[in-house]
């Protein structure tokens, strides 16, 4: 029987660390955690849900995929299960990006580089990157997904405030990430952006506001200009 992992996974467990100790957090299915041992991308997962149900889910999937050895499964809100010393990544997939930083705020020992973070957001990408930036964590490496026709973006991330500060000085950061758009799908997802981000100019405009609309227009023409130019560069 082959794992129903999703691209969306696939993709957060293409940046964990060959041998990590992994908590996934929101593990609904355990999908993630059993495909990292069985790569041996993990060698010990911890799999949390704030609900019974989800957690009895994963725990009957990881002993179908014969993972269940090494795989821990907790009833956490977020990371208030989770021992600093127990884990050295952790993933945080499948929930909004707003969540996802109030969770990450909730655990003040991931301030270090030594944790390393995955996060996907399903929703407010741009506000967790506002976040991450004000509270010291780089983004080191960002890659787009698609699931469903829709494009969704995941950030390998640990705390780095110099990384933090560089991100920053990038005004296209906040609505495009590290996402450098050299596949299709990562010049569809700077194309979505400026198309959202044009939506908002209008707004703007509307309101009186033109000195914002016009730093925000300046933002939407990069990421376009930078579409095309990897389009015609094919």
């Amino acid at each position: 029987m082959k794992l129903p992992i999703s691209k969306r996974l696939l993709c957060c467990a293409s940046m964990v660390q060959p041998g990590s100790r992994v908590a996934d957090i929101g593990t609904d299915h355990g999908y993630l955690g059993i495909y990292l041992l069985q790569t041996g991308a993990a060698r010990h997962v911890i799999a949390c849900d704030l609900r019974k149900d989800p957690l009895e889910n994963a725990r009957r999937n990881a002993k179908l995929f014969g993972a269940d050895g090494a795989m821990e499964f907790r009833l956490s809100d977020g990371l208030g299960n989770i021992l600093p010393d127990e884990v050295d990544t952790v993933v945080m997939a499948g929930m909004g990006g707003e969540l996802i930083a109030r969770l990450i705020s909730r655990a003040l020992w991931l301030r270090t580089p030594e944790k390393h973070l995955i996060l996907q957001p399903m929703t407010s990408a741009e506000e967790l990157r506002a976040y991450l930036c004000r509270e010291g964590f780089g983004v080191f490496r960002e890659e787009t997904a698609r699931e469903d026709n829709r494009l969704y973006t995941v950030m390998l991330v640990w705390y780095d405030p110099d990384t933090a500060s560089r991100n920053a000085a990038n005004p296209a950061f906040l609505y495009r990430g590290l996402v450098d758009g050299s596949t299709p799908d990562g010049r569809n997802y700077l194309l979505a952006r400026a198309s959202s981000l044009r939506k908002r100019v209008g707004g703007l405009r509307c309101m009186g506001q033109e000195r914002e609309a016009s730093d925000l227009e300046t933002i939407c023409c990069r990421l376009e200009q930078e579409a095309d130019e990897r389009s015609a560069g094919e």
